[in-house]
């Protein structure tokens, strides 16, 4: 490892946590990932392997795995990969220092409606927040298969240059914002938005079905971000539509393969509610969208911003039938695709 290179802290090793971790040591860097769980610290430590969550991927030799925050102490650049409802618990057990804090969780706290920026501001209040998103599936990352993503930095272009250098690598490119509201906004709207498009694919009910609701699901996703600041360039972006395009589209993509579950045993159902607590709970890896879809939905209320898709996730999330729901979406009264004389989505 040159001395130039900086090393790195990646903290959670679920796939994705992993999957950075693996390409941020392709270039040699020393990584080190903390991990909750003690058998993937070792079996990481013995194999360079994290079968649990992200198999089939020999690790990098360089990635050192520890279940100790302390051992994160005087690193400087720390991502932080753990599940959004976490972060906040996480981030206060690190050591107080100054460092450049990479948040790469997608979600909304559930308890507060909190975006992860104002989360990690108010655990790591010395730290410089900075949100990476975008269209990203943890095995093609680890893989090393060509990715691009926005890096959104409370720093603005002075942050930009002292971290982008420790992200980029030849087949993982960022792209610079100082938008950390619509970064974050893309990740965690798309996340309920690819639970919807799931269902839609349980139920069978096509390709058109499918398009229809991503174009629709996205003008949500451009109200809400207005409402709350974001600019709409951001979402037209890589973290916007870029992500809601491939997490709507494969079940890869957990919140997709969740809410196709739903769909299915909706269409094989009888009009009964169903407990989708359950299922969630048998999965290993966690869908944000499932925390995100009740939170969002109450914050489109609070702020005034009509959500239908979003609405209909949360209900769905409670155990309403999901033909009962798709068959109230289609049953709204019919409108303008878009409002206002900037042609606004409607």
């Amino acid at each position: 490892m040159s001395e130039t290179q900086n090393p790195v802290a990646v903290i959670g090793a679920g796939a994705w946590g992993t999957a950075l971790a693996q390409m941020l040591a392709s270039d040699g860097r020393a990584v080190t990932l903390w991990a909750r769980e003690p058998e993937v610290v070792a079996d990481i430590g013995a194999y360079n392997r994290n079968d649990h969550f992200l198999p089939g991927i020999e690790l990098h030799p360089n990635i050192t795995a520890t279940g100790d925050v302390t051992d994160l102490a005087g690193i400087d650049t720390v991502l932080a990969v753990t599940p959004a409802q976490h972060l906040g618990a996480v981030l206060g057990s690190l050591t107080t220092q100054p460092r450049d804090l990479i948040l790469c969780s997608k979600g909304i706290e559930r308890a507060t409606g909190r975006l992860m920026n104002e989360v990690a501001r108010d655990a790591a209040p010395v730290s410089a927040v900075a949100v990476l998103s975008g269209p990203t599936f943890a095995h093609e990352v680890a893989a090393g298969l060509p990715t691009a993503v926005t890096l959104a930095c409370s720093g603005g272009e002075e942050q930009w240059d002292r971290i982008s250098p420790d992200i980029a690598r030849p087949a993982f490119r960022p792209y610079y914002s100082d938008d950390l509201t619509g970064t974050e906004i893309g990740g965690s709207v798309k996340n309920v938005l690819a639970i919807a498009c799931g269902v839609v694919e349980g139920l069978g009910l096509g390709q058109n079905a499918r398009a229809a609701l991503i174009a629709r699901g996205y003008a949500e996703m451009l109200r809400f971000g207005e409402a709350l600041g974001a600019r709409a360039e951001t979402l037209a972006g890589l973290c916007g539509l870029g992500d809601l395009v491939l997490t709507c589209s494969s079940t890869a993509s957990r919140n997709f393969s969740l809410g196709k579950t739903l769909g299915e045993l909706g269409a094989q159902g009888n009009g009964e509610r169903t407990d989708p607590t359950s299922l969630m709970q048998d999965r290993t890896t966690v869908a944000e969208g499932a925390h995100t879809a009740p939170v969002l939905a109450e914050l489109a209320r609070k702020h005034g911003v009509p959500m239908p898709i979003v609405s209909a996730v949360d209900e769905v999330l409670k155990g309403a039938p999901a033909p009962v729901i798709v068959e109230a979406l289609l049953a709204r009264p019919l409108r303008r695709e878009v409002s206002g004389e900037e042609g606004a989505p409607a």
